[in-house]
């Protein structure tokens, strides 16, 4: 790996060199970088917080937004590998976790350094079907109603037709990303994975995430949280303290 701060698309805020791990974040559906800045915030400073920025949103909105994860993950894992040196862990939320997992078995693939941790959220086992949610044929008030329902979009966006309007490709090729995903069984990763799984989650049961322990042949961590979908982040000082747990032990 390259040892130089390179600038990338992918990785907006930096990769934060200086730190003694990096974290790269991808993204839930419809959201960006920024997602991860404040979150990451109280994070110590030993863990170099890395939000990844996927096309088509944020300071990559004029790029087309990929819908499939094998584009995606094929361009970032070699982007990670120019440009990220030193121990590094990944972090997926829902669509994210998807994409953190591919990733995972992308650099694999390609002979790069592997991440220390796989951290994820809100994604049911890769092994486990998805159900669609048919984004891409909803109108606007039934993509407002889908959005109310999943919960963690605000208010504003959900109640402005403009902004749906805008948002829906974006989201449209975001779901496709994890609701079409074609699971290709591949011998399970060689690195720890701690899932965090959410009591009321209703796109991921606990059982359907306790079966990401099929997916390593290292360490498997189930860390419960009270709430919806989004808990990573009403809960973000638990998620804090078990990431860092974690990273110091490996």
């Amino acid at each position: 790996m390259s040892t130089q701060n390179t600038k990338s698309p992918w990785l907006p805020f930096g990769s934060a060199q200086q730190a003694d791990v990096r974290l790269l974040c991808l993204p839930h559906s419809g959201a960006g970088a920024s997602a991860y800045r404040a979150w990451g915030a109280d994070l110590p400073d030993w863990i170099g917080v890395c939000p990844v920025q996927p096309p088509g949103r944020e300071t990559r909105r004029n790029e087309p937004p990929l819908s499939e994860v094998g584009p995606l993950v094929s361009a970032l894992a070699r982007n990670i590998s120019a440009v990220i040196d030193g121990p590094y862990a990944v972090f997926g939320h829902s669509t994210g976790a998807i994409c953190a997992f591919e990733l995972c078995r992308e650099l694999r693939r390609i002979g790069a350094p592997q991440p220390i941790h796989l951290f994820i959220a809100g994604r049911r086992a890769p092994q486990v079907e998805e159900r669609s949610s048919r984004i891409g044929e909803l109108t606007l008030d039934e993509l407002a109603e889908v959005l109310r329902r999943h919960g963690g979009t605000p208010d504003w966006v959900v109640d402005d037709p403009g902004m749906l309007r805008m948002l829906h490709p974006l989201l449209t090729a975001d779901f496709a990303i994890s609701e079409a995903y074609a699971y290709t069984p591949e011998p399970p990763l060689d690195l720890p994975i701690s899932v965090f799984a959410a009591s009321d989650d209703p796109r991921a049961s606990m059982a359907q995430l306790s079966a990401w322990e099929g997916q390593t042949t290292g360490e498997f961590t189930l860390h419960p949280l009270e709430g919806d979908h989004f808990a990573i982040f009403t809960h973000a000082s638990v998620v804090h303290r078990a990431i860092s747990a974690a990273l110091r032990n490996a």
